[in-house]
């Protein structure tokens, strides 16, 4: 335990318990400091989680970009807003203040009114790590559309189940994306995937890689003629306070993705709040998240949350291994980073690699260093804490989730004293249980449980997109009264959360979520299977890979298995992405089922897992004597 203050920890008990017995006041004091507001709110708070229904600030009216850009003007007019560090590192950082950024928006924000954009609609924007992300979606927040950010690494497939699911009438892309050495032709991925989309009738195209690419007359046009035609100037439509803001969509355990909304009052509150204390944001600093703003992290850490707070805020192109393992720690000397976001899959490789690519640069302007995406696992928090934060920069382990918004468990640095692997303490205003199977909240400490929330936050997710049942039946239904997070987690003996991992089918591969059912759907797809089941096992960077058991159709199918190998993993591309992909595939002739039917993927997963020994009682499956084959297969 290291870099905290007694004192202040001592302020953090005043403050949780404050927030605790009286939310309404606590929150509604921190939305009265820190925001601006065009009509005040009639109620603080009302919810009701059996419904569920949960409304924050109701009756305020506001607009998130005169939070974001607006208010900052008079004071930080030219202080960098977004600094952007492209993926070539010859190529120059692009500084734009906050007046540049208030020009850009307004210009864009003119575009998508002029193509036809209004309150309410669907705008999904599959764009690279480039300015004209993060100004696309503040653009759309200035006019009242609701944003849906595809991940550019998704495929074709995935981007038109989310672009149909959310109804989205203008997509915004570039020619391509550079992407280490490797450049990606994005506008080909949007181009195959709208052909199955009626209800897009606008592509705008950023040009980023310069290439040849096919412009569809009448749907498809060039972004940059239309922004210099376009006044600077935009009034910003007034919201209410639960209007949505953003839907993004995360990975179901069963069928397709869930489209989280997120709505504008709330999320911006919680958000802000949480970025400046979790980050210790002080007002000359800059900041710098990894994240890909297709993911939550980035909508809530490198966009809103601190823009609102009048921060400057690093956009990263490219990739950690690009020129070299050395890239990260080049940009925190060449910009003096002050605090820095990543992922544990990052950390993992670069603990793998020599340590000259991080001895070669100069870190002391690190304060703060976070992880965030999954639990960073003991020795790569040690090599971190070591070799980055060099022992007095303290990690933050943040866990969140997209349908949380924001930061939920994570210590506050220089407050909480750290312990490797846990998340520690809830964050100001978060009331977690740990619940057994029963539906009894455990009470007390050295327990461990599945974990749920029992009181609502302003950044909680409202309802999934066109599927408020669906919500209702993912995260209320498990548990009376309370939000279940879908992870396990004990708390330690001084009431510190360690998060435990997943309870149901979603594997978390290199910080991304991913539901096991899209992917063995895409697998099934393939002329020669027959079945399929997807489990985790550990690795070294990924934290965890996808190990896939697959039956044939024809038993002892002729064809190679490798090649067979290779066709899944590609349908799985096409399908899912390349983040998707197998690391192991092996081929049996039937998979453990219980006599209605049901996979036992707990007896799939220790095989995987080497974990034989311990596969409980087999002979009441309908085909006990499959264990076996299956067990001689791995080894």
């Amino acid at each position: 335990m290291s870099n905290y203050n007694i004192k202040h920890l001592e302020e953090y008990f005043k403050v949780y318990r404050k927030s605790v017995r009286e939310p309404e006041v606590f929150w509604e004091e921190i939305a009265e400091e820190h925001f601006l507001w065009r009509k005040k709110w009639d109620n603080v708070l009302s919810w009701d989680f059996k419904k569920p229904e949960i409304k924050w600030y109701a009756g305020a009216k506001l607009n998130i970009t005169e939070n974001c850009i607006d208010r900052h003007l008079r004071t930080r007019g030219e202080k960098t807003a977004i600094l952007f560090e492209p993926n070539n590192p010859n190529e120059k950082a692009e500084h734009i203040t906050y007046n540049q950024l208030s020009k850009k928006v307004n210009q864009f924000a003119n575009v998508l009114k002029d193509q036809g954009i209004k309150k309410g609609d669907r705008v999904c924007i599959y764009l690279p790590m480039i300015p004209e992300l993060v100004i696309s979606l503040l653009a759309c927040a200035r006019i009242g559309a609701i944003h849906s950010v595809v991940f550019a690494g998704f495929s074709s497939t995935a981007l038109s189940t989310r672009i149909n699911d959310s109804d989205c009438k203008i997509v915004i892309t570039s020619d391509g994306s550079y992407r280490g050495r490797k450049t990606i032709n994005l506008k080909e991925i949007v181009d195959e995937g709208l052909e199955v989309c009626k209800g897009v009738h606008t592509v705008l195209v950023v040009k980023r890689i310069n290439s040849e690419i096919k412009m569809l007359k009448g749907r498809d046009k060039w972004l940059q003629p239309l922004l210099n035609n376009a006044s600077d100037e935009c009034e910003p439509e007034i919201m209410d306070s639960e209007d949505a803001l953003f839907i993004l969509y995360t990975s179901g355990s069963t069928g397709k993705p869930k489209g989280m909304v997120h709505t504008i009052a709330g999320y911006m509150v919680y958000t802000a709040y949480t970025f400046k204390n979790m980050f210790q944001y002080k007002e000359e600093d800059v900041y710098w998240c990894t994240a890909d703003i297709g993911w939550i992290t980035g909508h809530s850490y490198i966009v809103y949350g601190p823009l609102a707070n009048g921060a400057t805020t690093v956009m990263f192109e490219g990739i950690p291994s690009f020129p070299d393992y050395g890239r990260f720690w080049k940009i925190i000397e060449k910009h003096k980073i002050n605090q820095f976001y990543t992922a544990p899959t990052a950390i993992r490789a670069f603990a793998k690699q020599n340590l000259k690519f991080v001895e070669n640069y100069n870190l002391s302007s690190l304060k703060v260093i976070g992880s965030v995406g999954e639990p960073i696992n003991e020795e790569a928090w040690h090599w971190y804490n070591d070799n980055i934060g060099k022992k007095k920069s303290p990690i933050i382990d943040t866990w969140w989730q997209t349908e949380t918004g924001g930061i939920m468990i994570s210590p506050i640095p220089y407050v909480t004293p750290t312990i490797p692997t846990y998340a520690t303490l809830p964050f100001i205003g978060i009331q977690p249980a740990l619940m057994d199977d029963e539906g009894n909240e455990l009470i007390g400490n050295q327990v461990e449980g599945k974990l749920c929330v029992k009181f609502p936050w302003p950044s909680i997710a409202r309802t999934i997109w066109g599927n408020h049942r669906r919500y209702k039946e993912t995260y209320f239904s498990t548990f009376r009264n309370k939000y279940f997070t879908g992870d396990g987690a004990l708390r330690d003996a001084t009431g510190y959360y360690r998060i435990t991992g997943r309870v149901d089918d979603v594997i978390i591969v290199s910080g991304h979520n991913l539901g096991t059912a899209p992917i063995e759907d895409a697998i099934n797809e393939h002329p020669a299977v027959a079945e399929s089941a997807i489990v985790g096992i550990p690795h070294d960077i990924k934290g965890n890979a996808l190990y896939g058991y697959v039956i044939l159709k024809e038993i002892g199918e002729s064809r190679n298995h490798e090649n067979l190998r290779k066709e899944i993993n590609q349908i799985i591309t096409e399908h899912i992405g390349p983040i998707a992909k197998l690391e192991k595939v092996q081929f049996l002739s039937g998979l453990p089922k219980t006599r209605s039917g049901k996979i036992m993927r707990r007896i799939l997963r220790k095989i995987a897992n080497n974990d034989v020994n311990n596969l409980g009682d087999t002979s009441t499956l309908l085909n006990p004597e499959i264990v076996k084959e299956i067990i001689q297969g791995v080894m």
